[in-house]
């Protein structure tokens, strides 16, 4: 027993000996000596054990006990005790195996280790310990992370960068060169330059990986994204989106396995495949995208859209994309609690690409057209189309029933044995007079060689020997002139002018001799075409409707006028209206507006109802004022509608062309601007910037450009079908001015399959100021339409001129005053010209007053500006001016006498004039309708459209209109049965036109409309008389 004493003695003091020499070693185990100089031990029922107790090799439970016991040392100093733990939990646990020990049994955890290796130094020691804690320790790799600031390559740092940078500069080039690319289309697109081109910044964390939602690789930097729904896009498959080829993001495939049976597996043969079983595998995804990849195709000017808002799917508005309460970037003029309550797509009026070009409620408009929505009055309205139109189909059928006459007797037969040809002609096709361009509807003459076509008035002229329509072409040219000439620098080499003609002009040729033409003896006439296949030929007697339609059509008129006892009715009662009481009464203003001072005149007043007050007398209350030729304003029409936006951006956007429709680009537009009226084309971006901001030449002076043809009238319902919705459902008097099912319109009788004339809608946009400029005003200059037509001002923008431009203004309007004094004194010496305006050294440029009085003219045109409120209130938009019917005698020849004050072309003087109405190429300012009131005692209706009013302007009225305020206007055309006297003059005059004239061809078409509208009237009357009989 004291050998075994001795022994455990002596291996305590080896273990202790042992342990102390290991307690220093070096310092990259620190760590682990500062864990194993803690033994933190506990008890488990706070058993106290000496140090050597848990050191004894292994024994059984009783030989341990009693040796404890018996060899228990009786002085505490010997022996301290420490507590131990019996459980070593993975946080506690901070030695190996073998320094929890000090016997020298077997290393269990390390097999292949010598215990005298472990005894030299531990696992632990070593930083290798496989137990639990150390190997779930992270002492050793946050150590590393520590270093890793320190130069750890032997101050190699440089040359591996150096290596570094070469090797991957030719990626991040190549990553450049296509953010650039993209850039360069983003810049086009908004029409900046790459300097001034702005990009948001994505708000994404660090932490958050962002991928492309097509093709799912990484997005690093540059991407496209829907703001609505937070698609991205990476700028590799914007690249194939453009070039039509979207490679990336290829859609899924069928990823379907078959169940089999255990024994399959071994190789023995299934016997029913019937009951095969189909199953996904478990990482497959959903087949659907949520969208198509078939129909996804990039813009014209390379925007993308968000595949997943297409027209079908795209039912919520920006708002309701997104559940913060931020601002609405696309409803400005919305606050958002607003949007909260009833969001635009709720209201019908979102403004988003898709929901802009959706053509869902055109489609609706267009289906309910066979429902009767005129509150069952289609018997009156159709009796009183009848009424109205049957004097002008017997006009018709008076002249064709004389040439009838002519052809039977020149082939010695009645008219009851004469045989008309019915000429063949698709309804599609447009059939003109080669002579004067007027439309052919009917009876006409046709060369049966060369297709030499002439109408019957043509016929009877040449009959009489004064063949006046389709009168030679004229000489069209315009000098050029230098951008300084604009601005009144006079021109130093005449001879360096360049004459050139309007971008419009047709050939002057025709192909053939009006001056010895000359009809037969008999009535016959031959074709005046000289060639191989045609030598005189006569043209024979022709009919598109057949012989008699059109004499049968006024039988049946006239019978279902006397059977409704119509002969008495077509005078338009005065009870209608109770406006000449009102306008006697100074300080009566409903409904009125006062737009003229004519002296013994009672239509100085014009009925200005307000959109909201619709009453059951409105119709005939209108019918009333425009039975007698005045021009009807509106207000508030816009009030009626959804409160779809008509800002100018909003309208660009929906109309943005799509690589995969059959329309061209339409990035660049046509312009003309208003101070030299020449055609340019400009970006529509920087045209609707201009539009909001204001755009000015390289002297400060206002640039002031007007859109030609935007969007092209016969697409608006094609492109901005939204807005052509918006704008129908505004119009007030839809039995006149619906464009699909208007009772009172003759312009929708044309049947479905007949090509039919452009009435619209149409808009006008245009810069403006309201000051008035001189020259280079945004004005239409005075002109008369051939239809009635129906004006609405949807949208302006006032444009701030500073301090700079209101300077240039007035030093280069001195320039403009001696320019025209220059050029016209010039032309007055040569006897060429009147300058009355110029009397008393005032001078007028476009009408504007210079000099001496300047001041009074000022004074006084302020006096009348101020009376109309011009510009003052925050509507105002245009300021118009209408003629009346009877004054336009006497305002054609006031033009005549003061043609060359005016300027257009090249801003230079006029140097003459074919029709001073219809060359559209005058505008009358204030000082020049005061001199016509004086000279002549005419005077036009004047008043200023405000935002939202309606203006009917009736056929037969000269007019013109100024911006007073950047505008867009929306107009349609329409043709009422009470004007359909003045539709027939003008084509007679525009018939007599040159035929290189742009207002020679007639393309209005009215004949045909009234024998189609006729025809439509007479089927409805006796389709209701026959339900009346049954």
């Amino acid at each position: 027993m004291d050998e075994l004493r001795s022994k455990i003695k002596v291996d305590n003091d080896a273990a202790q000996e042992h342990k102390s020499k290991h307690n220093h070693v070096d310092e990259k185990d620190d760590f682990f000596k500062q864990k194993v100089g803690r033994k933190r031990k506990t008890f488990n029922k706070d058993e106290e054990v000496s140090d050597g107790e848990s050191q004894m090799p292994s024994q059984s439970t009783t030989q341990r006990r009693s040796l404890r016991n018996a060899h228990r040392p009786s002085n505490k100093n010997e022996i301290p005790k420490v507590k131990r733990t019996v459980k070593f939990t993975e946080e506690e646990c901070l030695m190996c195996h073998q320094c929890q020990r000090n016997d020298k049994g077997e290393v269990v955890r390390y097999p292949e280790w010598k215990n005298d290796d472990v005894a030299e130094a531990c696992p632990v020691c070593r930083g290798n310990c496989n137990c639990k804690a150390c190997l779930r320790s992270d002492e050793l790799i946050k150590k590393m992370k520590k270093e890793v600031e320190e130069k750890r390559y032997g101050g190699n740092e440089v040359e591996l960068s150096k290596y570094m940078l070469i090797r991957i500069l030719p990626y991040v080039r190549q990553l450049n060169e296509e953010q650039m690319i993209e850039l360069g289309i983003e810049a086009k697109r908004q029409g900046l330059s790459l300097s001034e081109l702005n990009i948001e910044k994505a708000e994404y964390s660090q932490m958050e990986r962002v991928y492309c939602d097509n093709c799912k690789t990484s997005i690093f930097d540059y991407h496209r994204s829907c703001r609505k729904c937070s698609f991205d896009l990476c700028l590799t498959c914007c690249h194939e989106l453009r070039d039509g080829q979207l490679l990336g993001g290829a859609d899924p495939v069928e990823l379907e396995f078959i169940k089999c049976s255990p024994e399959y597996l071994h190789g023995v043969k299934e016997k029913k495949k019937e009951s095969e079983i189909h199953e996904l595998p478990a990482d497959a995804e959903p087949k659907n995208r949520g969208w198509s990849r078939s129909e996804w195709r990039a813009e014209s000017d390379g925007s993308i859209p968000c595949p997943k808002f297409t027209e079908e799917e795209c039912l919520m508005c920006h708002q309701c994309q997104r559940n913060d309460k931020g601002e609405v970037v696309r409803y400005p003029e919305w606050k958002n609690d607003d949007v909260a309550e009833a969001c635009p797509v709720c209201r019908g009026n979102c403004n988003c690409k898709a929901c802009l070009r959706s053509d869902e409620l055109i489609k609706k408009m267009k289906k309910e057209v066979e429902e009767k929505r005129y509150g069952g009055n289609e018997v009156e309205l159709s009796k009183y189309m009848l009424i109205r139109i049957l004097p002008y189909v017997r006009q018709l059928n008076e002249e064709q029933m004389i040439e009838l006459g002519i052809e039977a007797k020149r082939q010695g037969l009645s008219l009851s044995e004469l045989n008309i040809e019915k000429a063949e002609y698709s309804q599609m096709e447009r059939v003109y007079c080669d002579n004067c361009k007027t439309s052919i509807f009917d009876y006409h003459r046709s060369c049966r060689k060369c297709s030499f076509d002439l109408c019957l008035t043509c016929c009877h002229e040449l009959r009489d020997g004064q063949l006046l329509g389709g009168a030679d072409p004229v000489e069209l040219e315009f000098i050029k002139c230098s951008p300084e000439y604009l601005h009144g620098v006079k021109e130093k080499k005449k001879e360096s002018e360049i004459h050139e003609l309007p971008a419009d002009a047709e050939p002057k040729n025709r192909g053939w001799s009006r001056s010895e033409w000359r009809a037969e003896s008999d009535g016959s006439i031959p074709c005046p075409k000289v060639n191989d296949e045609c030598c005189h030929s006569f043209l024979e007697l022709k009919s598109i409707f057949g012989q008699a339609f059109i004499s049968e059509l006024v039988y049946k008129a006239e019978e279902l006028a006397k059977a409704y006892k119509l002969e008495d009715t077509i005078e338009t009662p005065d009870n209608w209206c109770s406006c000449p009481k009102i306008s006697r009464n100074p300080d009566v203003r409903n409904n009125m507006r006062k737009a003229a001072s004519r002296e013994d005149s009672s239509d100085n007043w014009l009925y200005c109802p307000i959109a909201e007050d619709s009453r059951s007398f409105d119709l005939k209350h209108f019918q009333w004022h425009w039975n007698k030729g005045e021009p009807v304003i509106v207000s508030n029409v816009l009030e009626c509608t959804s409160g779809l936006s008509w800002e100018p951006l909003v309208m660009w956007r929906a109309f943005r062309q799509i690589t995969n429709t059959k329309h061209g680009q339409h990035l660049d537009v046509k312009v003309i601007d208003c101070l030299d009226w020449c055609e340019g084309e400009i970006n529509i971006h920087q045209f609707f910037t201009g539009y909001t901001n204001g755009r000015y030449d390289w002297l400060n002076w206002p640039q002031i450009l007007k859109l030609k043809d935007w969007p092209p009238s016969n697409l608006f319902e094609e492109r901005l079908p939204r807005h052509c919705a918006e704008f129908i459902s505004s119009l007030p008097y839809k039995e006149y001015t619906d464009p699909l099912k208007g009772a009172l319109n003759l312009a929708v009788k044309l049947p479905r399959k007949c090509l039919k004339p452009d009435m619209g809608p149409k808009t006008y946009v245009a810069y403006g100021v309201a000051q008035e400029l001189g020259r280079g005003n945004s004005v239409t200059k005075l002109h008369c339409d051939m239809s009635d037509a129906v004006n609405v001002l949807t949208h302006i923008s006032k444009v701030e001129l500073e301090h700079k431009n209101l300077v240039a203004i007035d030093k280069l309007k001195l320039k403009h005053l001696e320019q025209d004094k220059r050029e016209l004194i010039r032309d007055d010496q040569e006897g060429e010209t009147n300058i009355g305006v110029l009397s008393n050294s005032s001078s007028t440029v476009d009408g504007l007053s210079y000099g001496p009085e300047l001041k009074d003219v000022e004074n006084v045109k302020m006096n009348q500006e101020n009376s109309m409120s011009i510009a003052e209130d925050a509507s105002d938009g245009a300021l118009w001016d209408i003629f009346r019917r009877q004054d336009v005698p006497k305002l054609q020849e006031y033009l005549k006498k003061h043609f060359r004050e005016f300027r257009h072309v090249h801003c230079r003087p006029l140097n003459q004039v074919i029709h001073p109405i219809h060359d559209q190429t005058m505008y009358l300012t204030f000082e020049h309708k005061m001199i016509l009131k004086e000279e002549y005692g005419i005077e036009p209706w004047t008043f200023v459209q405000k935002l939202g009013d309606a203006v009917f302007i009736p056929t037969g009225c000269p007019h013109q209109v100024r911006n007073l305020k950047s505008c867009t206007k929306v107009a349609l055309d329409f043709v009422s049965p009470e004007n359909l006297g003045e539709c027939f003059r003008l084509a007679e005059e525009f018939r007599t036109l040159p035929i290189n004239h742009k207002s020679s061809e007639d393309k209005l078409e009215v004949k045909k409309m009234i024998v189609h509208a006729m025809d439509n009237v007479v089927k409805n009357l006796y389709k209701i008389r026959l339900v009346i009989v049954s």
